[in-house]
């Protein structure tokens, strides 16, 4: 008669021994991780880049609108030292603000 060994291992599981559920899961997994990546590595510097240059047109547009109010044209000196004091005013702001978020005021 042959002898059955006791101690033999069992086959190691493979991917088409795993459920179809986990499977699944993991290509979902996957796929949500390629697409963070991509935001994260390709879509982020490019709109980061598209967000500051919305910022500089948009401030670009109100020093022209407020210094344009008191007569100031763009490209004269006056029209360069409303928009310089604008900016002051705007630095203070964003100083303001971080000092209230951060518990200061």
């Amino acid at each position: 008669m042959t002898e059955a060994r006791s101690n033999a291992r069992p086959p190691s599981p493979t991917a088409g021994d795993l459920p179809r559920p986990a499977l699944a899961a993991a290509l979902v997994l996957a796929v949500v991780a390629a697409f963070g990546l991509h935001t994260l590595f390709v879509s982020g510097p490019a709109m980061r880049e598209a967000a500051g240059a919305e910022l500089v047109r948009l401030i670009a547009d109100e020093d022209r609108d407020v210094c344009g109010q008191f007569g100031m044209r763009p490209g004269t000196a006056q029209f360069t030292a409303c928009s310089g004091e604008l900016a002051i005013v705007r630095q203070k702001q964003s100083d303001r603000d971080h000092a209230a978020a951060a518990g200061i005021l």
